[in-house]
């Protein structure tokens, strides 16, 4: 069964870090893009970045760049979002998505495999 599972979301306080994992499972070669999604309550979901199957990692929101991480173990069927100094904006429901592609895409509908989400919430 192809599907991607994530995992790695919880709350913490500003300045923190948490890293989220989305494993690509059933998958048995490389060639895809994982991208990462954000939609925060009352907005609608945003790409924050993407990772292809070869080549570097695409960062879509500017000022994440620094604070965030996006990292792939191809080994491990395995993408990271590394996330930094979070601040209490950075609030909202995770989601790792898949695209049989070996190019990046900003647009969540040409995606073919979405995570279930995970929560992160920072707040002190």
């Amino acid at each position: 069964q192809l599907r991607v599972v994530e995992s790695g979301g919880g709350l913490v306080q500003p300045g923190g870090s948490l890293r989220l994992s989305c494993v690509a499972s059933g998958f048995t070669d490389y060639r895809y893009a994982v991208g990462w999604f954000r939609q925060a309550p009352g907005k609608e979901r945003e790409g924050v970045s993407c990772v292809p199957s070869r080549g570097p990692v695409i960062n879509y929101i500017d000022f994440m760049q620094g604070r965030f991480t996006t990292s792939r173990d191809n080994a491990k069927n395995t993408v990271y979002l590394q996330m930094t100094s979070l601040k209490p904006e950075d609030t909202a429901v995770y989601y790792c998505a898949l695209r049989r592609s070996n190019s990046c895409s900003s647009s969540a509908q040409i995606y073919d495999y979405w995570s279930q989400g995970t929560q992160v919430t920072v707040s002190s």
